[in-house]
């Protein structure tokens, strides 16, 4: 029935265009869109046979004419069905991609495509123009959300943002006209399921943001293009990274008369575990341009700048030297870390060809290569900017194996045009990229598979100045929304762990809120082909169990088994590698008991080892047991976790 409900649509879409009104079902008949193209576009999403979104318009003002006010020339439709293997697998090594599509074709050499798939709607423009360069004025995106719904705001600054900022769950009708929010946008309907709202193949283009009318309306705003910016002086902070923007064009873009525009994505989630899986983003995402990628390996990372250089029991004075780097590199080679990184500090800022006194590049790189671990150097994205044609070929002269690229802080047409320039170079010298100061991830890391990972998120390193940012809560809401766009670089793996009682934010000697357990059900929860270990070398050999645990957790996976969640209280899932299975569970600030069923085995006897928060990590944070045990597919078990709390396993 359904196959013929989709034959009927086509039939009416080819004779029946004179009505200005067209529909377009999902694969499976459960998602339809009715699009109505007089008096601009306008489209209504229908899902499980009720209206999920009653309005929304659409609109593209490209040298003062705006896209879709003109007439149709012809309507189209098709259907895509593949399977999309990425180059990286965040999630999964195999992605199915299936859907179906609408294209209509107006009279001015432009197109408006919808794709509809079982759980998602997205559109774009695409323009087929001579012109070597339009202006884009702006783009129209205004939704009518149905009454009480609310959202999980991130209230973000006009135009400087580092994508930091904490969630809200607030009713719609708090997004005014003052306040703007970024993506992805979770939507909370009333009567059940969830909207959430992002963005992917972003090129030459400003990232999208939104501000409302307070009656639940929402419009689209974008950062408009820069004219000139503004730079600090030193010896102010950030005179080497932060540039602002001081005078702006009438525009949001300035691109090519031919091109396709990035796609809007509406996503759909009837249960809260259905946000933990979907690879939307990733799909829409321009392909792979690399032709070769056997070069770019993800995996961990020993890092630097979180723990402070706070190495103890040493015979030397532990900072940014040649004697702490190589410890480090020691330390990643005992335990199998394929890197480490060597953060802010390392070269004379202003020149990444400086490399400060206190550490001797060359014997350092030799000592990592004689070691077999790889070299990640931090860098601040202005001053890379300036010398990217000079510092990259010397990188990989030097043998350095990935940059991260920092303090971004923007995402105007210029900034993000940095992001595919930086990523492009990257790949020239085989080169891993992780951006961080960045904004949220819009499908690059499908196009450039050496971007391995992005910031864009308030994650660990939040906790050496503040108490209210990385949280439990948050870190049960990161799943469903920012990790929703594409991998997330939280840092997690802090030794001192800390209840909110006891917790204190430290800067050089810093600590977690919540549980031990939650920091190492991080490591399987949070999408990160480059995973970071935030703590020092020295807390993780005094902690080696857990060390042993995070050390055998892979970057990349084969499948992504949801089981049980809801955004901001607690979350649990498993994941796949080989023949090797692993599962993660936090909650939020309250104790939690879950149910877990091992129906995702394979049939059998399998031996699992087992990290669980402590009978007294209510009280201390550190406190944690570790067992091993055997189970098989019928099991259920019943785990409790404490607040703030986690748990984890493996299971061979």
């Amino acid at each position: 029935m359904k196959h013929l409900l989709f034959i009927i649509c086509l039939i009416c879409f080819t004779l029946g265009s004179y009505a200005q009104s067209y529909e377009l079902h999902s694969p499976d008949g459960q998602t339809r869109i009715e699009v109505k193209s007089r008096h601009g576009i306008h489209f209504t999403v229908w899902r499980h046979e009720k209206i999920l979104i009653p309005d929304v318009q659409v609109g593209l003002i490209i040298n003062q004419d705006t896209l879709g006010d003109d007439p149709l020339q012809r309507i189209s439709t098709g259907r895509i069905e593949q399977i999309i293997t990425p180059v990286v697998a965040i999630k999964n090594k195999q992605i199915p991609d299936t859907c179906n599509v609408l294209t209509l074709q107006f009279r001015n050499k432009y197109r408006l495509v919808f794709r509809v798939y079982n759980d998602a709607v997205a559109y774009r423009f695409e323009t087929s123009w001579k012109q070597d360069s339009v202006n884009v004025q702006n783009e129209i995106c205004s939704l009518h959300m149905p009454d009480r719904t609310q959202a999980f705001f991130q209230w973000a600054p006009r135009w400087m943002n580092n994508y930091e900022h904490v969630y809200q769950l607030l009713p719609l009708d708090s997004l005014t006209a003052d306040k703007t929010t970024q993506l992805p946008l979770l939507m909370k309907l009333s009567d059940g399921g969830y909207v959430l709202f992002t963005e992917s193949d972003l090129y030459d283009y400003p990232g999208m943001y939104f501000t409302g009318n307070g009656k639940g309306l929402m419009e689209a705003i974008y950062p408009p293009a820069v004219k000139t910016v503004r730079l600090l002086q030193p010896p102010q902070w950030g005179w080497d990274r932060e540039v602002y923007p001081k005078e702006v064009y009438p525009y949001i873009a300035r691109t090519s008369g031919a091109r396709s525009f990035p796609w809007r994505i509406l996503a759909f989630a009837d249960q809260d575990k259905e946000l933990l899986n979907n690879e939307i983003v990733y799909k829409l995402a321009k392909p792979n341009q690399l032709a070769q990628t056997d070069w770019i390996q993800p995996g961990q990372v020993a890092w630097d700048w979180w723990n402070d250089w706070d190495l103890t029991g040493v015979d030397f004075r532990a900072g940014i030297n040649t004697k702490t780097y190589q410890y480090y590199i020691d330390f990643a080679a005992r335990h199998h870390i394929p890197y480490i990184i060597m953060d802010d500090g390392w070269y004379v800022l202003d020149d990444l060809t400086r490399v400060v006194p206190d550490i001797d590049m060359p014997t350092l790189l030799n000592y990592a290569k004689q070691k077999n671990v790889g070299i990640i150097l931090w860098c601040s994205w202005h001053t890379l900017d300036q010398q990217m044609d000079t510092v990259l070929p010397l990188f990989a002269r030097w043998g350095i194996k990935g940059i991260k690229v920092d303090f971004m802080d923007r995402d105007d047409q210029a900034v993000v045009n940095f992001y595919w320039r930086c990523a492009a170079a990257a790949a020239k010298y085989h080169l891993l990229v992780d951006f961080h100061g960045a904004h949220k991830p819009a499908g690059l890391q499908r196009t450039y598979p050496n971007v391995v990972n992005f910031e864009g998120v308030p994650g660990l390193e939040q906790d050496k100045w503040s108490s209210t940012i990385a949280t439990s809560t948050m870190a049960v809401t990161l799943p469903f929304i920012r990790m929703f766009a594409g991998p997330m670089d939280y840092t997690p793996g802090a030794m001192r762990n800390a209840q909110p009682r006891d917790f204190a934010p430290i800067n050089n000697h810093p600590m977690s809120l919540g549980t031990r357990c939650q920091q190492l059900a991080m490591y399987v929860l949070y999408d990160a082909p480059l995973q970071m270990l935030s703590d020092n070398p020295v807390a993780y050999e005094k902690e080696q169990p857990c060390l042993d645990f995070i050390s055998s957790v892979p970057t990349t996976w084969d499948e992504t088994l949801p089981l049980d969640g809801e955004v901001g209280k607690y979350v649990l899932m498993a994941r796949k590698k080989g023949n090797t299975y692993f599962v993660g569970a936090m909650t939020n600030e309250k104790a939690r008991d879950l149910t877990l069923s091992f129906s995702f085995l394979p049939p059998g006897a399998h031996r699992i080892v087992y990290y669980a928060d402590g009978i007294n990590a209510d009280r201390n944070g550190n406190d944690y047991v570790m067992k091993e045990a055997t189970v098989q597919a019928g099991d259920v078990w019943h785990i409790h976790l404490a607040p703030g709390g986690g748990w984890v396993a493996r299971i061979e």
